[in-house]
């Protein structure tokens, strides 16, 4: 069967490769439907990884987050036409006590082999998840970002200690929104206290106990613990900011990716006995218990939409590129692209 993958070859520039399924896999292929660009795939199309780096992935199909539509199954447990989650962390091994998104072995598409920009993928069954009935399909589509949050937040409830009170978000982008959505749908007896730099992007936060400017955060607020979103160099900052304003013995949950090390204030962690830890990716636990979610509460698909910035039809290269520019020009919200390629 043959299939045309969109490979990004360098900065700025995909190409068309045609390669073939092989027969008599036991893959299911799935045609890619709706797709979210995340800001790992900004970092290779605008060239922000580092040289030594891009020349080691590249080339590559770009996209981890994305639905797709069953066309065939040889062993018909997906019938064709339904809608399902594809999974983009493919481990090879199990371990009893490693999950799957940090085995070192695991592979992960858009990052060392092919993501979802395809005419047609060959999944293994393992990794899909069929959608619930009637959900919104934009919102689905950046469903392995909420299963992130929603992973990092069980290793949090089984990492933290039991006072719970006040808990801090550092980030008003989409990560900051949907980790603190999903803190209140769970936890609604918990206050949850959002610190940003975006008063604009704030005003969306209206679920939370409250928003404060980073600038401007009243000396005598304390939190039990925390949660980093917002990445690059400024999550040094973050974190540190997170540690001055924490309580002893609180955990510190770090999210967000930095191309490079940031420093931090060792000293006031030991001081305060901190617990930090880092969360990354996540794996078909966390997509199936998601999604079950979004079937028991409807109105947290509806709160997710509020971040979809653009949506663009793709049909062709030019459109790729188009859909990557208007989210590269956005201030934030996530941009989908509806596959019809």
């Amino acid at each position: 069967m043959e299939n045309t993958i969109y490979r990004l070859i360098k900065p700025g520039e995909f190409v068309e490769q045609r390669v073939e399924i092989g027969d008599g896999t036991d893959a299911v292929i799935v045609k890619p439907r709706f797709l979210s660009i995340c800001h790992a795939d900004q970092r290779y199309y605008q060239g922000l990884r580092a040289p030594e780096i891009l020349a080691k992935k590249l080339p590559m199909a770009l996209i981890h987050e994305g639905i797709g539509e069953v066309l065939y199954d040889p062993q018909n447990e997906f019938k064709p036409g339904m809608l399902v989650a594809m999974v983009p962390n493919t481990p090879v091994e199990e371990d009893e006590v490693i999950a799957e998104n940090y085995l070192r072995s695991s592979k992960f598409r858009a990052s060392g082999f092919d993501g979802f920009m395809q005419d047609k993928i060959d999944m293994e069954r393992t990794r899909l998840v069929l959608l619930p009935e009637g959900i919104d399909t934009n919102v689905a589509a950046f469903t392995e970002l909420v299963a992130v949050s929603y992973h990092t937040i069980n290793r949090f409830d089984r990492i933290a200690h039991a006072r719970r009170n006040t808990i801090g978000i550092w980030g008003d982008g989409n990560l900051g929104y949907i980790t603190s959505l999903l803190l209140k749908t769970r936890y609604p007896e918990y206050k949850v206290y959002v610190f940003g730099i975006d008063e604009k992007k704030m005003l969306d936060f209206d679920f939370v106990d409250g928003t404060y400017h980073c600038s401007n955060i009243p000396k005598d607020l304390s939190i039990d613990h925390a949660f980093e979103c917002v990445g690059m160099a400024a999550s040094g900052t973050a974190i540190n900011q997170i540690i001055d304003y924490i309580c002893p013995e609180g955990t510190i949950a770090i999210m967000g990716v930095s191309e490079e090390p940031v420093p931090i204030n060792t000293r006031m962690v030991l001081e305060k006995g901190l617990r930090i830890f880092g969360s990354s990716r996540c794996g078909i636990a966390d997509f199936k218990a998601l999604l079950h979610l979004y079937s028991e509460r409807p109105e947290l698909v509806k709160k997710m939409k509020k971040i979809i910035g653009e949506i663009v039809t793709i049909n062709s290269i030019e459109d790729m590129k188009d859909a990557f520019e208007k989210d590269a020009a956005m201030p934030g919200g996530k941009t989908v692209m509806i596959w019809e390629k």
